[in-house]
């Protein structure tokens, strides 16, 4: 069985410490933008919402990367509390 990197919080870790590196966040985000294109039952649009640490910038733009690699369309939505993000996501 290989690593394990997703607790039932998600990625976490000190910023710039494997696992938490904008070169894995780049990765996520285009194995989740592959994911989402194959899925048809999925839309192709991202909603990134960050709190206020000022490595959420790195991890967004890492992400956005990614995503956008894989032709997905991201909304960026800065500094927000969570739940906006859910309110915004089907």
């Amino acid at each position: 069985m290989g690593r394990k990197y997703f607790g039932t919080d998600g990625v976490r870790g000190p910023a710039n410490s494997f696992p938490m590196t904008a070169d894995i966040a780049l990765k996520l985000g285009a194995a989740a933008g592959r994911y989402f294109q194959k899925s048809k039952n999925l839309s192709k649009r991202v909603v990134i919402g960050k709190d206020t640490r000022l490595s959420g910038y790195m991890f967004e733009n890492a992400l956005t990367a990614g995503l956008t690699s894989t032709g997905m369309n991201v909304l960026l939505l800065g500094p927000v509390p969570t739940p906006a993000v859910g309110l915004l996501t089907p």
